[in-house]
């Protein structure tokens, strides 16, 4: 398959992510974040297991449960958390950030040169976000902006090892150990620190069957699959297009307003990914070390 079904494919996985708000916010009871996540990462993980039937081995056990935090319990975690101490457009914004710590973390961890040109991709990234999200009336919470930076760096982290180790098994065997792994990490604190779900109607298990097997394990499988196959920097920009398919899912099913500054905030986010590829294209392909065992 060649690179530009490639980036199709993995471009899918943040586009689909964009229907979470709407899918949260419609069809899922309110206030329980961490058991919400939990029920998004854990049955969907099991069922791939199920699937797949092959478990980690030696060295890949505890990578498996780094990257399985790093990539759900502790990312989903921290983003919960700015997103009830922030206004939705402060916490976009801050996870926008992610691009530019995969190209410092990709350098650290794989070598990789940092391109002038994907540093302007991703800062231009940043600023169409803003645009698109950011409001006068947004308010900054010291924790909230804590937690939004740790979310951000937890995924970039996540997206440079699951590029550094790649295991010798199919992507949708990886997906299936890190959705379990970041499953059973959030079960202690759902059980601890929220209170048990009120009686689930149909909509609601229609809600969180949408977000395990389509906005979980599909996506991540399409989203390992991709990182396995391009530049992290390549990925964690594809990521910018979730903040786009949010607020056309708000305006289109939930009639919220788009102003041009949103418009222009569009533009500018699809214009930075295609720099971020161009960065690619124009230097010579990453050569990256993968550990096996």
């Amino acid at each position: 398959m060649n690179r530009h079904a490639d980036l199709l494919l993995t471009a899918l996985a943040p586009a689909v992510w964009g229907s979470t708000y709407v899918v949260t916010t419609q069809m899922l009871p309110a206030g329980y974040p961490l058991t919400v996540a939990l029920l998004r990462a854990l049955p969907a993980g099991l069922l791939l297991l199920l699937l797949v039937r092959q478990l980690p081995s030696g060295v890949w056990w505890p990578r498996t449960l780094l990257l399985g935090a790093l990539n759900f319990s502790v990312f989903w975690a921290l983003l919960f958390v700015a997103a009830y101490r922030l206004p939705g457009g402060v916490a976009a914004t801050l996870g926008a950030m992610q691009p530019l710590f995969v190209i410092v973390l990709a350098r650290l961890a794989l070598g990789s040169p940092i391109r002038s040109l994907a540093v302007i991709g991703a800062l231009a990234g940043l600023f169409g976000v803003a645009l698109l999200v950011l409001t006068p009336k947004a308010t900054l919470d010291p924790i909230g902006i804590a937690a939004g930076l740790g979310g951000a760096v937890s995924m970039a982290l996540g997206t440079v090892l699951s590029r550094r180790w790649q295991p010798p098994v199919p992507a949708l065997t990886f997906t299936a150990w890190q959705l379990t792994a970041g499953g059973l990490l959030l079960l202690p604190a759902a059980l601890l620190l929220e209170p048990a779900l009120p009686p689930v109607t149909l909509l609601n298990v229609t809600g969180i069957a949408y977000l395990g097997l389509i906005g979980a394990a599909l996506t991540y499988l399409l989203w390992f699959r991709g990182i396995a196959r391009l530049e992290p920097s390549v990925v964690s920009s594809l990521g910018l297009l979730s903040p786009v398919t949010a607020v056309l899912l708000g305006w289109a099913l939930l009639h919220q307003d788009l102003s041009p500054a949103q418009m222009a905030g569009m533009l500018i986010v699809v214009a930075s990914v295609w720099l971020s590829q161009r960065a690619q294209r124009v230097a010579p392909p990453l050569v990256t070390t993968n550990t096996r065992a």
